[in-house]
């Protein structure tokens, strides 16, 4: 079995869609680095994240603190007052609600509020308690490589090289969060794009998943507007594309991801990417399962009926 359709523990509804599913971004912040502020109270929160189910998103991931390049951190209280509303508004409507958070305390809160994923930057690395949070609880558990906190992230940037860096340091976080009781049913793995990867670095990760899908767990890739595509769009000027305007190729990697066999982007604009994963899902079929003709692929056959083209 392909880890893309391993079962993830307490997320019966989410398997066997036979697709890449779609989490989008619901952040309750007044400083993120794409829509910082627009959805910063808990009633436009909430709208946002029932927008983005209305647009097919399949996980809506919650978060309260920023870990855009360079930002700071907030207080745990200001974060669980920023987050826990809107995630019990958000399960109380029947979504499936992930916390974006790197601190233990915020995510069994969180868990005791409705959500039912925590998805953790930092893998476990920034609070030692999250391990045991996630083992007592049995939540699912999104382990992202992370190697320093995003005031000093972009300074961590060297690898001898990334894709088996990444794989390795992902490797050992699993085993740690193993030795700390977590089942690995729980586990999703994330590459972590823009995390100590400003630029070029995160397109052999993406090119490469299946070295992360060695790690036997499904694999999480999050790539939406972030700084590589601004980069990548940039004009003559050398001036990269602001944010708001890489939905688009934001939307092509989600294609080239779930192709590759990813089991879930994360995005903030979820309908283009909806469609993007649909696509993907069915390419995908049609090549597995082969020429149906048996003839060779890229060759074009004709019945008797059959006229010229139109």
């Amino acid at each position: 079995m392909h880890p893309r359709d391993a079962d993830v523990a307490g997320l019966p509804e989410l398997s066997g869609t036979g697709r890449c599913l779609v989490m989008g971004v619901v952040n309750i912040t007044p400083d993120s680095f794409s829509d910082g502020g627009e959805w910063f109270e808990p009633d436009a929160g909430v709208q946002h994240g029932l927008d983005l189910l209305a647009e097919g998103a399949d996980i809506l991931d919650v978060g309260g603190e920023s870990t855009r390049p360079g930002s700071v951190r907030v207080s745990q209280d200001e974060e669980l007052r920023r987050v826990l509303p809107v995630i019990e508004r958000l399960a109380a409507e029947g979504a499936v609600v992930s916390v974006d958070t790197t601190r233990a305390a915020v995510a069994e809160r969180a868990v005791a509020a409705g959500a039912r994923i925590v998805n953790d930057v930092s893998g476990g690395l920034a609070d030692p308690d999250m391990a045991g949070v996630v083992a007592r609880t049995g939540v699912a558990y999104v382990v992202m490589h992370w190697r320093g906190h995003a005031d000093v992230m972009d300074s961590l940037e060297v690898y001898d090289d990334v894709v088996a860096d990444v794989r390795d340091e992902l490797a050992a976080r699993l085993a740690a969060l193993h030795d700390a009781g977590v089942r690995p049913e729980q586990v999703v793995v994330d590459p972590g794009l823009g995390f100590a990867k400003a630029g070029a670095l995160n397109w052999p990760l993406l090119a490469h998943l299946d070295a992360l899908h060695s790690l036997g767990r499904p694999v999480l890739v999050g790539a939406s507007r972030k700084r590589f595509l601004g980069h990548l769009l940039a004009g003559a000027d050398g001036v990269p594309v602001p944010p708001l305007e890489r939905d688009a190729a934001t939307a092509a990697v989600s294609a080239l991801a779930a192709a590759g066999g990813a089991w879930c982007v994360r995005v903030h604009a979820a309908r283009a990417s909806v469609d993007a994963v649909h696509v993907a899902a069915a390419w995908t079929a049609a090549a597995e399962a082969g020429s149906p003709t048996g003839a060779r692929p890229g060759t074009v056959t004709r019945t008797a009926d059959q006229g010229g083209t139109s």
